[in-house]
Formats: structure tokens, C-alpha cells, sequence
């Protein structure tokens, strides 16, 4: 609890100190497909990566074991790639190599993947069909995460609230609940209205740390319920990408087409909005804690079923979202 508040602190006072750096030189200024009115800066992302890592540093420095405690340092090269491309607009071929360069890390830290490769390799099965699978699974929780980052406090306050979940199933070290601190730290700032987005360096960042966390498991089914923890997120974003390939869009091209746009387009405000995400998430994790990921897989299922009402009894359209 003293990281976490501590934390928090530093990630609050910090981030009040480069806000008026960001406004000279990362705002984002709104147009036809943005969910804000008025020009906001972003890249506050950084704050929540720099207390974090800084707190993954003095762990590892005191200690002579490699743990998942090293995740956030392990991150920081994509939140440094996210960063730049905040700035400069990177081609899609870096950011992916970064994202996958990362997923080397995550499966190098994971205990899970390690029994798994060694089970595999002693059965002589298809190692190189599984080993994809887990690259291709870690960069889209990475780029999902990415795609959610699109109103106020969404995306900080359902990571915040499933990072919680996952740190006490996995009795996590102190750093992993620093970056809780400093997450909510930046969701003082975050919060509709918002006075800073967190940007790439920020939402990618997380979706590093949630796949590698997810990773620390101890069995497959453990890992699913992990996932799952982040329905609303991941849900929203996987689902999205599948209708927007089935209409025959450009998936990367940026657009309001996510339900939570569309709920917002639909007259909902940015709290309202990310409330009910939130409070989505932390029934999911609630779940975790009481009854595993049995409860996880059911409950998941459940809120799926309630997203499909929203979209098709609330939202604007999706057809109609997709003409604006």
C-alpha cells in the first residue's frame, strides 16, 4: 500500500509538471473521428512507465533473481517506440517489430510458456505452429489495448481495476502494485475532462504488462480467466476488428466505430461511458477473486451478451457510424 500511494504521488506530481511540455509539443488537436471537442495533449502515458519502471529498477537492483516484477522494464522499449510515434506518426512495420520484439521478452519471462515448450518439445509436436499462436496473441492484446484508448479514464480505470485482480491471485511483488499507484495517479488527470490522453507510449505499454501479468499464470485455464478479466476491453476492440473486416474496411485506419464510441455518439458522456466499463471489469475481477476462471468464463460470457444489447438497443448503428 505505501508503493501504491507513493506512487501515485510521484506519477500525479510529475505529470503536473509536463503537462504545459505537452500542449507546446504533443497536442492532439480534434477532428471528424475524434471522441473530444477541444485540443488536449497527449503522451501522459510516460508518467505511469517512468514510475513504474523506476520501482522495477530498485526491485531488481536489490535482488539477484529475475522475476515478473521486471515486466514494466521490460515494456519500456515499445513505450519508447509508442512515444516517438506520438510524435512522428512511425511506420505500422516499426511499431510491429516492437510489439513482437516485446512478446520475445514476455514469453521469456513467462513460466507457463516454458513448461509448455519443454512439454512440446519432449512430445515432438508443432512447436512452430504454438509459438505464432502466442507472438499473434500477445501483439493483439497489445494493439487491443492500444484501440480502447479512446475516452476519458476508459482505458486507465478498467487496466487499473484488472491489474488489481490479477496482482492479488498472483500475490505480485510491490512494483507491479507501484504501477497500480501510478496508473491511478494518471487517472487524476485522466478523468473526464480530461487535462491529458495517455497516447501510444501509455495504452501500449499496458497491454504489454497485461499479456506478460496474464503469462505468470499457473495453468492455461488460470491464463484464460486472466484474459478475460479485461472482457470489456478486449471484447469491444476484438469484435469491432471483426465487423470491420466482414464490411471490408481497413482495420488500422483510424475510426468511431468501437460500441464505446458509439454509445458516446449515442448521447452517453465520457463518465458514463467509462463507468460502465469499469464497473464491468471489476465484476470480472471480483469474479476472479471469489471463484476462479469458471466464474471468470461465464460472467464474461454474460457481459458479451449485455454488449450485444447495448449495440443493438442503444448505440448509434454501426452501419450508420460507419457512413460518418
Amino acid at each position: 500500500m505505501f508503493a501504491l500511494f507513493l506512487a501515485a504521488f510521484f506519477s500525479w506530481l510529475l505529470l503536473r509538471s509536463l503537462i504545459p511540455q505537452f500542449c507546446r509539443h504533443l497536442l492532439d488537436q480534434p477532428n471528424a473521428r475524434s471522441s473530444h471537442c477541444l485540443p488536449t495533449p497527449r503522451g501522459g502515458g510516460i508518467v505511469f512507465v517512468v514510475v513504474s519502471s523506476a520501482a522495477s529498477w530498485i526491485s531488481l537492483f536489490n535482488s539477484q533473481v529475475l522475476t515478473f516484477a521486471a515486466l514494466p522494464l521490460v515494456a519500456v522499449p515499445l513505450a519508447i517506440v509508442g512515444l516517438i510515434d506520438d510524435r512522428h506518426n512511425l511506420p505500422a512495420s516499426w511499431r510491429y517489430g516492437s510489439q513482437l520484439l516485446t512478446a520475445v521478452a514476455l514469453l521469456f519471462f513467462s513460466p507457463l510458456v516454458q513448461k509448455l515448450a519443454l512439454t512440446i518439445l519432449y512430445l515432438n509436436s508443432f512447436l512452430f505452429l504454438v509459438i505464432p499462436l502466442l507472438f499473434f496473441s500477445i501483439t493483439a492484446i497489445i494493439n487491443f489495448t492500444n484501440f480502447m484508448d479512446g475516452l476519458d479514464g476508459l482505458l486507465a480505470g478498467c487496466m487499473a481495476v484488472a491489474i488489481i485482480a490479477l496482482a492479488i491471485n498472483l500475490s505480485a511483488p510491490w512494483t507491479i502494485w507501484a504501477l497500480v499507484g501510478a496508473l491511478l495517479g494518471f487517472l487524476l488527470w485522466n478523468w473526464s475532462p480530461a487535462k491529458v490522453f495517455m497516447g501510444d507510449v501509455g495504452s501500449t505499454f499496458l497491454g504489454a504488462v497485461f499479456a506478460g501479468l496474464v503469462l505468470q499464470a499457473s495453468s492455461w485455464p488460470v491464463a484464460l480467466g486472466y484474459l478475460l478479466v479485461a472482457t470489456p476491453l478486449l471484447g469491444d476492440a476484438c469484435l469491432c476488428v471483426l465487423r470491420r473486416l466482414l464490411a471490408g474496411q481497413r482495420v488500422f485506419q483510424a475510426h468511431r466505430l468501437h460500441l464505446f464510441q458509439r454509445l458516446h455518439q449515442a448521447g452517453w458522456p465520457h463518465a458514463r461511458v467509462s463507468l460502465t466499463y469499469i464497473a464491468a471489469t471489476a465484476v470480472l475481477a471480483l469474479a476472479m477473486l471469489a471463484g476462479g476462471w469458471p466464474w471468470v468464463c461465464g460472467l464474461a460470457v454474460v457481459e458479451l451478451l449485455v454488449g450485444v444489447w447495448l449495440d443493438q438497443r442503444v448505440a448509434v448503428p454501426f452501419a450508420v457510424a460507419s457512413q460518418s
